[in-house]
């Protein structure tokens, strides 16, 4: 707590949408988000899916994206989408951050891994990373895509044994793509109808403030308690 007479300051979040690492992050540089000159790593951005920055161990581009992220006055959070290298990502130690499983890729970027719930700020997020890729045919398994993009009847499973645990209330939930019923309204669920019907049954069964997703690379407010994130950074409602 802040001494007498003072106000306590709280940490500052962000979420934004797909960064498919380097061709999306210009939007983390100081120009295009000023805010972060006033962060601190105390504050956080969440990358709402598609991160993407660690893609190959051979890459000197995304070896250097990542220092520079380390380098910015916040953490970077993200959460798994469609397009990252799960076989890199899953070879990764798991440590336990702020109440979940999670991936430390350096001190001030973070995995949060799927059906996680964390604290920040006091406040809880329920996480959900996962997608279906489309022209699959075009690309190479464990390549240019996993099998590990969607989630694994064990990690449905151990989501839903979080959220009772946490008595099917949390504050906010972080996907990558949108429960079923959303998801019809933008696109069709090819590949993905597994995992929106999942989220569907989160939307109906969990008590939330708010639901923010990325994975279709659009801006938008589809009602009071949903909002598809891409190129904006929104600070946490």
């Amino acid at each position: 707590p802040a001494p007498a007479g003072q106000k306590e300051l709280r940490p500052v979040i962000y979420i934004t949408g797909d960064t498919h690492c380097p061709t999306g992050m210009d939007k983390l540089n100081e120009t295009n988000f000023p805010q972060q000159k006033h962060m601190t790593k105390k504050d956080y951005v969440i990358i709402c899916g598609d991160f993407g920055d660690i893609w190959s161990a051979k890459s000197n581009e995304q070896k250097d994206m990542l220092q520079w992220l380390s380098q910015r006055n916040f953490t970077t959070l993200f959460l798994d989408g469609n397009w990252e290298n799960y076989g890199k990502l899953n070879s990764l130690t798991i440590t336990v951050w702020n109440g979940g499983s999670a991936h430390r890729l350096t001190d001030s970027v973070i995995h949060l891994m799927r059906g996680q719930i964390y604290t920040l700020n006091r406040r809880s997020f329920f996480v959900m990373g996962g997608a279906c890729s489309k022209y699959k045919e075009l690309r190479k398994k464990d390549g240019t895509w996993w099998p590990e993009e969607m989630p694994s009847t064990r990690e449905y499973r151990a989501a839903w044994r979080n959220l009772e645990k946490a008595c099917r209330k949390v504050d906010y939930i972080l996907t990558h793509t949108a429960p079923y019923s959303l998801v019809t309204q933008l696109r069709d669920v090819e590949g993905e109808y597994p995992l929106n019907l999942f989220l569907q049954e989160i939307e109906e069964k969990i008590r939330y403030k708010h639901w923010y997703f990325g994975h279709f690379h659009r801006d938008m407010e589809l009602d009071e308690k949903h909002t598809g994130v891409y190129h904006r950074l929104l600070p946490l409602r």
